[in-house]
């Protein structure tokens, strides 16, 4: 390594993905996967509606 090289050195290039047939197994665990996701974010949406889960515990007071 001598000390003139400077700059970035250019990454190389990653081989272009090929595209693949999915089987009706493939498509319909991907289909499953997305409905779990939808539940997911609407469970998230209703829980954070509600208050803490943790109400109970020491409570500090303002003053000093």
């Amino acid at each position: 390594m001598s000390g003139r090289e400077g700059g970035k050195k250019k990454p190389l290039k990653a081989p272009k993905k090929t595209t693949k047939d999915m089987d009706e197994d493939e498509l319909a665990f991907k289909q499953k996967q997305k409905e779990e996701q939808k539940a997911m974010e609407a469970m998230k949406a209703k829980a954070s509606g509600k208050g803490p889960l943790s109400a109970g515990g020491i409570k500090k007071s303002g003053k000093k």
